[in-house]
């Protein structure tokens, strides 16, 4: 099984577990490092969240993933905060963070430029309005390979 599935597998068995707890999920990854695999994955919630909340979230998963067993290879199941560069990853990320500075790469540079730092000034209709030292950018959001917190 290739790691995008299993990506998929956990995020809509962690999802509801997350949920149940006023949690959401932010990422999953699933990687290795040193040959070892390590599943992880992040939740956050508005005012951050603590460490029962990662331990709960973290041995509802596991007894779910023991269950149902998607995973062929041993691995790492780490539960965390996203940190904060945490990615921003749907349109309600993008509208929650409005005001805050961020960080983003670009599939195809703009003004020569590939990544770009600023104020996350507005979100909608699919396109981001950047604040770059002044400079206001709109960026379709489909033309972003990656963006983060960068407070």
């Amino acid at each position: 099984m290739d790691n995008k599935k299993i990506i998929e597998i956990v995020e809509k068995l962690a999802r509801p577990i997350a949920e149940s707890f006023g949690l959401e999920v932010v990422d999953v990854q699933f990687v290795k490092e040193n040959n070892e695999w390590f599943l992880r994955v992040f939740i956050d919630k508005e005012e951050g969240i603590t460490i029962d909340d990662c331990t709960n979230v973290s041995r509802r998963l596991s007894d779910k993933l023991d269950e149902i067993d998607p995973i062929s290879v041993s691995y790492y199941l780490e539960v965390s905060s996203p940190g904060i560069n945490r990615p921003l990853k749907n349109d309600k990320d993008f509208k929650r963070f409005i005001n805050h500075n961020i960080k983003i790469k670009l599939f195809e540079a703009i003004n020569g430029k590939k990544v770009l730092k600023g104020l996350l000034e507005d979100y909608r209709d699919g396109k981001i309005l950047l604040n770059v030292d002044g400079e206001k950018i709109e960026i379709e959001r489909n033309k972003i390979s990656l963006a983060n917190l960068n407070d």
